[in-house]
């Protein structure tokens, strides 16, 4: 995958970097479950699989919470209703919480 130019500060380009940090924060996140799986099957001691584990649940919920600031960005960058409203953005925001 081709890094994005740093220069380039056009909408689109900032929404694809922000995307781009999503998928990196997910595929750190599966990388993190897969060791997390490899130590349960490997009967690791419970203290490194609850650490393990515990990283991989703050991957998922930063990389929710990136998804939910990008339909924020989006919501006022677009300015024309088409986007998630107010109370939508609430909800998904408490329900990472």
């Amino acid at each position: 995958m081709t890094p994005l130019p740093v220069s380039d500060s056009t909408p689109q380009s900032q929404t694809l970097a922000r995307h781009h940090q999503i998928v990196n924060r997910l595929r750190r996140a599966q990388g993190q479950l897969d060791a997390v799986i490899r130590a349960v099957e490997a009967n690791e001691p419970c203290d490194e699989v609850v650490t393990q584990l515990s990283a991989v649940l703050h991957a998922i919920e930063r990389a929710g919470f990136k998804v939910v600031a990008e339909a924020m960005h989006e919501c006022v960058r677009s300015g024309s209703g088409d986007g998630p409203d107010l109370d939508e953005l609430e909800r998904l925001f408490l329900r990472l919480a």
